[in-house]
């Protein structure tokens, strides 16, 4: 989860913005004011940007956006210099609780989030392991082949050229090397724990769809793409398979 001192950075934004601006209450002359058109794309624009960071810092669909309107306002129309430590003290929140507040209301909905994903994969992995093709390992890796591929299959610490899509369980996909994408070179000791294990069951030509569970992939943290506990699907072509010594004999040349 991220954790931001929220307040303070939009104070200083907003402050570097309002070096240029104008006294509070008064009008620019005529020929320096904007048209409607401008000022209604402006504002818009804020918004898109204002969109972005909720968005970046996952507050979700359940903010009240009258109040954030609300705050827009009380601070525009605020008194005093907003650099000044007394300036905040004009709102109706206290702050000295602000990053305290943003920061558990995250902590709460990002540990929610992470329960109802683990939720969701342990009942997917059930059911998907009674599928047809579908075999579960003893880590609880399932794996389908699709096509098997030749028989030099990868080692442990050897390197395969690959092609993927990684996907969530509603369908997001949240990587992707296409199809008509030069493969990427990965080492399989330097990958998740599911494709370090789940790439060395097929072999060189092969392709392969993974279900990982969040323990062999991105764990109870994920990351900025993956929520945690996230169970992910992985469809994986093999298109080389590079043993160790080959790999470190070419270098060397």
């Amino acid at each position: 989860m991220k954790t931001i001192k929220i307040f303070a950075a939009l104070l200083m934004g907003l402050s570097v913005a309002a070096c240029s601006g104008q006294p509070s209450g008064e009008t620019l002359p005529k020929e320096f004011r904007s048209t409607k058109a401008e000022v209604d794309s402006v504002s818009y624009l804020i918004g898109i940007n204002f969109g972005s960071w909720v968005k970046n810092y996952d507050f979700g669909s359940d903010l009240n956006y009258a109040e954030v309107v609300k705050g827009i306002k009380d601070f525009v129309a605020a008194k005093g210099d907003s650099r000044d430590p007394e300036f905040v003290k004009q709102f109706k929140v206290d702050p000295n609780r602000m990053n305290d507040l943003f920061n558990n209301y995250l902590e709460k909905r990002h540990s929610g989030v992470a329960m109802m994903n683990k939720q969701k994969g342990e009942k997917f992995l059930e059911s998907n392991g009674k599928k047809d093709g579908v075999v579960t390992t003893g880590s609880g890796l399932q794996y389908k082949i699709i096509e098997a591929g030749n028989d030099v299959k990868a080692g442990p610490r050897d390197t395969v050229w690959v092609r993927y899509k990684g996907s969530l369980l509603d369908g997001t996909v949240f990587d992707e090397v296409a199809a008509d994408a030069d493969p990427i070179r990965l080492t399989l000791n330097r990958v998740i724990p599911g494709w370090t294990e789940g790439l060395q069951l097929v072999g060189e030509g092969g392709k392969i769809d993974l279900f990982i569970p969040y323990e062999l992939g991105y764990g109870e943290q994920g990351n900025q793409a993956i929520p945690g506990n996230s169970t992910l699907i992985f469809n994986v072509e093999v298109t080389k398979v590079g043993k160790v010594a080959e790999v470190a004999e070419a270098s060397a040349e």
